[in-house]
C-alpha cells in the first residue's frame, strides 16, 4: 500500500514559491526560503516515500522563477532611480 502523506515541507515551498512571484521585494527572500524548502522536501520524499513531489518541484519552479522576476524587478527600479533627474 502506497504511503498518501503529503510532505509539509513541499506545500511550504510552493507556498513561498507563489509568494515569491507576487509580493515585490520581499519576494526576493521569499524565493530563496521557498528554494531550501523545495530542496529539503526532495529530499525527505526520496527517504521517507511521501507524497508531495510534484509540489516541491513545482515550488521550486515557482521559486526560481520569483527570484528571477524579483532581480529584474530591483535591477530595473536602480536603473529608473539612475536615469531619472531628481534636480
Amino acid at each position: 500500500m502506497e504511503n498518501t502523506e503529503t510532505n509539509s515541507n513541499s506545500v511550504t515551498s510552493l507556498t513561498m514559491g507563489i509568494l515569491s512571484i507576487i509580493i515585490p521585494f520581499i519576494g526576493l527572500v521569499l524565493g530563496f526560503i521557498g528554494v531550501g524548502f523545495s530542496r529539503k522536501a526532495l529530499k525527505e520524499i526520496g527517504k521517507t516515500n511521501e507524497g508531495g513531489r510534484g509540489l516541491a518541484t513545482s515550488g521550486y519552479v515557482c521559486s526560481v522563477i520569483g527570484i528571477v522576476l524579483q532581480l529584474l524587478a530591483v535591477v530595473g527600479y536602480f536603473a529608473f532611480a539612475a536615469v531619472t533627474n531628481v534636480g
